[in-house]
């Protein structure tokens, strides 16, 4: 079995690598400029028992995109999970956005998924590792999409556009492509802080989520698992993995 994860240096990338090694699956590690995150995440992998190879390139560009494409392809000819992770997540007030700041942001975290997913598609067009998988069905690409499609919060208007452009590209990745290719959404609440995060606002967000407590990335990794290996019949839909924050007023 054979992954493709973008942005696993760290954090919710790192533990979906990580999840998949453990489940046998031949890792492809994608990083932009966390080499020795990188290089970590390979022999987390390594260590559960999986396999993996480092693929290094930047997703705000149409080459950089490319160069996956091209990596993934001169390496396998099959992949049976395309998870679409990376994206940048930068705090910027309205007002004070540029063309360039917006263009930056929806390029890496909305364009980069369509040109992957669209350049790899021939090779995710074999049948479908997921048990119970009918013939003809295909295999899965998930992008991980966030709370703020739509829930936004100040300062982050670009990011969350880019996310709920995602989240279309989901449903309607789902409707063309289906049954060669599934297409899903993966929708993190608070599974882990930026460094700089205040503590006090931490701990107002924790007290909005109904089960009290953030969650894990490794929570996030655990659904991705079950998604490509045990869910065939799920389609077209974002899941949220948030303790039940997005179901709140």
């Amino acid at each position: 079995m054979r992954a493709l994860v973008t942005g696993a240096g760290a954090r919710v990338g790192r533990a979906v690598a990580i999840e998949l090694g453990r489940s046998g699956f031949d890792v492809a590690i994608h990083y932009n400029r966390s080499r020795a995150g990188a290089e970590q995440t390979l022999q987390r992998v390594r260590e559960a028992g999986g396999t993996g190879w480092l693929l290094q390139a930047p997703l705000d560009t149409v080459e950089g995109c490319q160069a996956v494409i091209e990596g993934a392809r001169a390496r396998w000819d099959s992949l049976h999970l395309l998870v679409n992770n990376a994206s940048v997540f930068e705090p910027c007030p309205f007002e004070q956005l540029t063309p360039e700041s917006w263009a930056a942001t929806l390029n890496a975290n909305l364009r980069a998924p369509f040109l992957l997913s669209q350049g790899l598609l021939p090779l995710l067009e074999g049948p479908s590792i997921t048990a119970g998988a009918q013939p003809g069905e295909g295999n899965l690409i998930v992008h991980l999409t966030d709370i703020g499609a739509s829930r936004p919060v100040p300062g982050y208007a670009h990011y969350s556009v880019s996310k709920a452009g995602l989240e279309m590209l989901v449903r309607a990745m789902a409707v063309e492509l289906s049954p060669r290719v599934r297409v899903l959404g993966v929708a993190p609440g608070q599974v882990c802080w930026p460094e700089d995060y205040p503590e006090q606002r931490r701990a107002q967000i924790a007290a909005r989520i109904p089960i009290p407590r953030v969650g894990t990335p490794e929570d996030v990794a655990a659904l991705v698992r079950f998604l490509s290996l045990e869910a065939p019949y799920l389609n077209g839909i974002i899941v949220p993995v948030d303790g039940g924050r997005s179901a709140r007023y």
